[in-house]
């Protein structure tokens, strides 16, 4: 049971976590510069594919391209933020092996709930600025016409992806605590299932039946499809509260799940003597 001494030190401890991730964006922040590029230039790569398929001998009109168009970089932006949030996570344990921090981490007196949440927090907020100025160059770049959608609605569908995007990345931050050589492939390969399955460029109704399964128990899922009737289709919150729902309840259950498992690989790794930068 927590005090209010305790819960101080906790909080302190949040705010540090988040101010050393803050720190070390800062300190590559050349680096972060060469992502945001890496980001623009997929965004745009997409977005001229939709305006290419005119081109292309697509017999549609104007207005189901320009949507068509919209529907891509929809997916695009989303899945770069999605994405980014999701490695940033998992990675959170390869960043403190490379910066020879994770023995001192790991035997702090700072719960592990503490320390995780605060690299999500940072991640969760710096992925959303980065994601605004991709957002901003691609309306610039594509004259988007967003006057239909329902940002409200939007809105409330990204706020309830949060808490399974972050259950989702505890479980993948264990690979490369459980195997520093190759835990962090293994996560790569997650995030490659998850652009096959969630239906980040296509529905899911051109899946074979068994990746359209696997695509409904991933959270991405939920939440593309949720922003596309909201951004594209300017459906209400009527349209999806369905969506909610099932994110929020999907959060509910990879939290803790995350943490869970977490705890388990953490107590086998120090067990092995893992925690140490070569492995």
């Amino acid at each position: 049971m927590l005090n209010i001494s305790s819960w101080g030190l906790e909080g302190r401890a949040l705010v540090g976590f988040i101010d050393r991730q803050k720190n070390l964006v800062k300190r590559y922040w050349a680096w972060e510069i060469v992502w945001v590029v890496y980001n623009v230039v997929n965004v745009l790569s997409v977005g001229y594919l939709g305006a290419g398929l005119g081109h292309l001998g697509a017999h549609t009109s104007a207005a189901a391209l320009h949507r068509t168009q919209l529907y891509l970089l929809v997916g695009s932006l989303l899945w770069g933020y999605l994405s980014m949030v999701f490695i940033e996570i998992a990675f959170a344990i390869d960043i403190e092996r490379w910066e020879g921090t994770i023995e001192y981490t790991f035997m702090a007196p700072v719960r592990r709930v503490t320390h995780l949440f605060g690299v999500c927090i940072f991640t969760i907020f710096y992925g959303f600025v980065r994601s605004v100025i991709v957002l901003a160059i691609a309306v610039a770049m594509f004259h988007l016409d967003l006057s239909q959608a329902d940002f409200g609605a939007a809105g409330l569908v990204l706020a309830a992806s949060i808490l399974p995007l972050v259950g989702m990345g505890i479980v993948a931050s264990v690979m490369p605590l459980l195997s520093p050589e190759k835990g962090q492939q293994i996560t790569m390969v997650l995030e490659g299932v998850m652009l096959l399955v969630a239906g980040v460029y296509y529905p899911l109704s051109v899946l074979p039946l068994p990746l359209q399964a696997l695509g409904r128990a991933v959270p991405l899922t939920y939440t593309l499809d949720g922003m596309r009737q909201s951004l594209v289709f300017g459906k209400g919150l009527d349209a999806v509260g369905g969506d909610i729902l099932v994110l929020i309840a999907l959060g509910f259950l990879l939290v803790p799940l995350g943490l869970l498992v977490f705890a388990l690989a953490e107590q086998r790794a120090k067990r092995r003597g893992l925690l140490k930068r070569s492995g």
